[in-house]
């Protein structure tokens, strides 16, 4: 028991950190500070903030940015700090999500200048998804002196309000739980992770300098504070009521310092326009004398700073000539930043005891497992069992081993230490070449991990209580050597316990990207990370000598390994795909390829731009529009070429927040529906947790669907309630009707069965389609669609009838085919509702059978010709109802000065981005502008801006949305005005619109309508200017 103590204590020294900023914002300097003053000497404090330590990639040096996730080890104050440096760059938030996941806590930067960008928004996010506990650093705080030349109280203004921005951040996103749990309780279930509700009245602000989890830094000049040291400094000189308590509470907001009374007052009770809030007159104010008194020539206040506080400087630092060399070796040595840090972190930020504890509900989700018979009650128990041993943190040897690869990274085999005697080779079985050496990047969650040691690799969707079947997602492996990770170095250790973070070679093939390591079978997975974007940036790539095509395919496999966000498909043309998160991310991923895993010449193509293809549609006249999908009008109707089948079809677009959400909801539905395409394979993990937390997934999707109809509803229709409620209810009829979704039968287009009250007259059969998808949603069918084959008088009848049964699963095939490939480009359609009516007849002529399989070999087997009947019908229904392209958006947030705004403007209308707001930072000469820009319009964006501009403009993009662009394609001027404008047909220029969809077709290799010959004269001289 004593031992169990004893380790449980040694856990507690120990602090799991990441650092999360917007790019730029000085991660990698604060963290070459903090390897300075706590990792034995690995940098020099003087070259501490320009070595980039962490940054040990020739390509991160060169660009001067984070491109991964890195791990280093600190000691401070007895304590052991595991700090994980991460990327700021959109395009390698898959390494942000790695950092989140190994950590217990984050230390969240904001630049003082720049203030709350879009990723310090996202890194929130993932900050609070995965139940870290944040402290804040508001860097750069010199810029505000020397560059801004602020004053103490406009410092302070600015302060307050990034505080309060960031505070409002978090505010909201547990405000989104704060809603989904009052819906779980409305719904009769309980709050997530089954808190008490009253928890959220009243919740004070995350972020307070009084609570000592905001630091102001400098992290360049290698100095910072919380209030807390000049709380200690004043409380002897003031006295009073000036006690370190009360000044820890005054140093921050609204309170004033009365030097007559010596009292701590608020705003009433002190008189004076000159009044400054203590934070200005006690810290700030000083501060500015100190940099003020440096770099003006004025060496007294900085002499009386080193006498005050007794400050060990060498006299010939003091006498340099360069002031901000002085400044910088008094202010490190007045408020070094390491201590400032160090002791945030070990006061705020949790231990691995009770970080693991608070955050179990996000790591492994608590199962409920019915008493069914077929359940072995004894792998229940272990499982429970091994999450509570990872809820405890349990580090004892005889305790079972879990432990998290949150991803795989390869280094090169020179840089790995060498082995030790029996330890084999560096090479992976299957690898080839050994230049590459994988390594797992990972946390151990609980007992103790050694080398040589025999784990179980357990995949996301591993589940231990079905046995036998689960043999694919689970293997067997050894772990050939571990290190603790030190930035660029590794150091050899024989076993790490519970709370370690470590790489592990000997895994490589056997995890792709990330996976759970345990010592027993019976144990869940832990759930996946949270990626914020996807990887949408698709190049095709070939050797240059198709010789080398085995060592491109090698060099891939290594690639998609290496990588945890890049993604490597081979496309239906037979290209090889390479899909990653934007340019930046692009790059990076081809110099590997070519340098490192391939080692051969490559040709890239231009990128792979997705669109998407809709209809023209006024959703403004809903009831219209709802009116004539349920009444046989506006359809186009297709035989089959032996005549026995006539299908008709019509088209709606269908509410844009329904496509949303039907979009965003395609895992959950592949769940319910029981379609796991490769894109549903790859996020099951994510949605596990979502399905585990509510009771009956499908009311989950039920809710969604109709929470977007009343909201679209309520928003288009505002005053007239009689209108709404007849939209309403046509809208749930329909919703009774849902056939199918599509393309890949879990997309953003649905197929809504015929309504069987229009019986044809004649002996024809409908194929009624089946509304088995809305009562998989819940949405109860009607009672008259039902498919039985009813009471037929002769066997004839009985054949059609069953022939049209047999049938439905082809109508659903030519929608599926329709919808993965639109009229206009091949594109998959979006957005669309289609109604097909397909009714079949009796073979017409002879009854002979050898005539009837006569007939069959002419023209086909019949359910081949339906599915490209109804494929046909449904291309040709779009392009009769105003085809419209529609293209993805990135959210693009542009930073630059006042004399620079033409020429971002200039690039922004070259690239058809849209303007969304512009507004000044305020304080400094800088503007932030909000921009939507087409993708396809955004590469080498961001080197355009930065040539245009000198370098001064900055822009950040993030995936927003699918908009349609409103050009008619087929545009042809036909009323006097648009003749007067564009001329006749012939002289009108191809729009934006046909001139993307032209680029796709050439790119497919599809027919393209363009004169081959422009000019019909023989001879035609141009003037060619030399």
């Amino acid at each position: 028991m004593e031992e169990s103590t004893s380790d449980n204590n040694d856990r507690k020294k120990i602090r799991n950190i990441c650092i999360l900023a917007h790019v730029d914002h000085g991660k990698t300097t604060l963290a070459d500070q903090l390897i300075a003053a706590a990792s034995g000497g690995m940098v020099h404090p003087k070259v501490a903030g320009k070595v980039r330590f962490m940054d040990y990639l020739d390509e991160e040096q060169r660009r001067a940015i984070t491109m991964k996730s890195s791990s280093i080890s600190l000691h401070y104050n007895h304590h052991t700090v595991n700090l994980i440096d991460s990327p700021g760059h959109i395009d390698f938030c898959g390494e942000v999500s790695t950092a989140a996941r190994l950590s217990d806590g984050a230390l969240l930067l904001v630049d003082a200048v720049e203030g709350v960008h879009i990723q310090t928004h996202a890194v929130l996010r993932q900050c609070w998804t995965e139940m870290l506990e944040p402290c804040l650093v508001l860097n750069k705080m010199d810029r505000l002196i020397t560059e801004l030349n602020l004053t103490p109280l406009e410092a302070y203004t600015r302060l307050l309000r990034i505080v309060h921005e960031v505070n409002g951040i978090w505010s909201a996103y547990n405000s989104e739980k704060y809603l989904s749990d009052v819906d779980a309780l409305l719904a009769g279930g309980t709050a997530a992770g089954g808190e008490v509700m009253e928890d959220y009245d009243d919740v004070e602000d995350k972020f307070q300098p009084q609570k000592g989890n905001v630091v102001f830094a400098c992290a360049l000049d290698g100095w910072g504070f919380g209030i807390h040291e000049f709380a200690e400094i004043y409380a002897s000189k003031l006295g009073g009521s000036a006690s370190v308590g009360a000044l820890l509470r005054a140093l921050w907001g609204p309170w004033y310092y009365n030097p007559k009374t010596k009292m701590i007052v608020g705003k009433k009770g002190i008189s004076g326009s000159k009044a400054r809030p203590m934070f200005v007159q006690f810290v700030l104010e000083p501060l500015w004398q100190v940099y003020q008194g440096a770099l003006g020539g004025g060496k007294g206040m900085v002499e009386k700073v080193i006498k005050s506080f007794n400050l060990q400087i060498q006299a010939r630092e003091l006498q340099n000539k360069d002031s901000k060399v002085v400044l910088q070796a008094v202010m490190s040595r007045w408020l070094p930043l390491s201590d400032a840090i160090l002791s945030m972190v070990l006061k705020c930020l949790p231990d691995p005891v009770e970080g693991q504890k608070s955050r179990i509900s996000r790591l492994i989700p608590e199962r409920k497992v019915g008493s069914e018979n077929g359940v072995d009650r004894r792998v229940v128990e272990e499982s429970e069992l091994v999450r509570k041993s990872v809820v405890e943190c349990d580090c004892r040897d005889e305790a079972p081993c879990v432990a998290f690869v949150a991803k795989m990274f390869a280094l090169p085999v020179k840089m790995l230490p060498p082995l030790q005697p029996g330890e084999g080779s560096f090479g992976e079985e299957g690898e080839g070449e050994f230049d590459e050496c994988f390594l797992a990047f990972a946390r151990i969650f609980s007992g103790v991990l050694s080398v040589g040691q025999r784990v179980f690799v357990i995949s996301a969707l591993y589940d231990p209580l079905k046995g036998e079947s689960m043999q694919k997602h689970i293997q067997e492996a050894e772990l050939k050597s571990m290190y603790l990770m030190m930035g660029q170095g590794l150091k050899v250790v024989k076993s790490a316990k519970a709370g370690d973070v470590v790489a592990i070679r000997g895994l490589g093939q056997y995890i792709l990207k990330s996976a759970t390591l345990s010592s027993t079978r019976n144990c869940w997975p832990f759930s996946s990370m949270a990626f914020q974007v996807a990887p949408i940036l698709r190049v095709a790539i070939e050797p240059s000598d198709p010789a080398d095509m085995g060592a491109l395919l090698k060099g891939l496999r290594l690639l998609n390994r290496a990588d945890p966000f890049v993604e490597v498909t081979v496309s239906a043309r037979g290209e090889h795909v390479l899909a990653a998160a934007g340019e930046v991310h692009l790059e990076r991923c081809i110099k590997d390829l070519k340098d490192r895993f391939a080692k051969v010449s490559l040709e890239v193509s231009p990128p792979l731009v997705s669109y998407k293809e809709t209809i023209e549609g006024e959703v403004s006249n809903m009831l219209q529009n709802l009116k004539v999908l349920s009444k046989n009008l506006d359809y186009v109707e297709k035989t089959t070429p032996n005549g026995r089948c006539v299908v008709r079809v019509q088209v709606m677009k269908l509410l844009p927040s329904l496509t949303k959400v039907l979009d965003e909801s395609a895992n959950l539905l592949g769940d319910i529906i029981g379609i796991k395409s490769e894109h549903t394979v790859k996020s099951m993990e994510m949605q596990r947790t979502n399905i585990l937390e509510k009771e009956n997934p499908a009311e989950v999707i039920k809710k969604r669907i109709m929470d977007a109809i009343e909201s679209d509803i309520l928003c288009r229709i505002e005053n007239d309630e009689d209108h709404a409620e007849k939209c309403r209810l046509k809208w749930l009829k329909l919703l009774r009707r849902i056939w199918a979704l599509g393309p890949s039968y879990i997309g953003p287009n649905v197929l809504f069965t015929p309504d069987i009250k229009a019986e044809s007259t004649d002996s024809s059969v409908l194929i009624r389609g089946s509304s088995q998808l809305s009562e998989k949603l819940g949405f109860v069918a009607d009672s008259g669609n039902s498919n039985s084959v009813s009471e037929a008088s002769s066997n004839e009848s009985q054949v059609l009838y069953m022939d049209a049964e047999r049938l439905e699963s082809n109508v659903i095939t030519g929608f599926q085919l329709a919808t993965s490939a639109g009229p206009l480009c091949d594109e998959p359609m979006w957005g669309l509702a289609f109604v097909i009516e397909a009714r079949i007849s009796p073979s017409t002529g002879h009854h002979d059978e050898s005539e009837t399989h006569q007939q069959s070999d002419q023209y086909g087997i019949f359910a081949g010709q339906v599915i490209a009947t109804v494929k046909d019908a449904c291309r040709e229904a779009v392009l009769k109802n105003k085809p419209r392209l529609v293209e993805a958006m990135y959210f693009c947030e542009l930073n630059t000065t006042t004399e620079y705004l033409g020429p971002m403007y200039g690039v922004l209308s070259r690239r058809r981005a849209r303007i969304l707001k512009e507004e000044m930072q305020e304080g400094s000469p800088l503007f932030t502008v909000h921009a939507y820009v087409p993708v396809s319009e955004s590469f080498g964006f961001t080197d355009e801006l930065r040539s245009r501009t000198s370098g001064a403009a900055s822009a950040l993009l993030a995936l927003s949305h699918w908009e349609a662009l409103h050009e008619d394609p087929f545009f042809v001027p036909k009323t006097e005005e648009e003749i007067e404008e564009f001329g006749d047909g012939s002289s009108v220029l191809p729009n934006t619109a046909r001139k993307l969809i032209d680029a796709v077709r050439r790119r497919k290799g599809l027919p393209v309508e363009e004169k081959v010959v422009q000019h019909g004269t023989k001879q035609r001289t141009l003037a060619r200017k030399v």
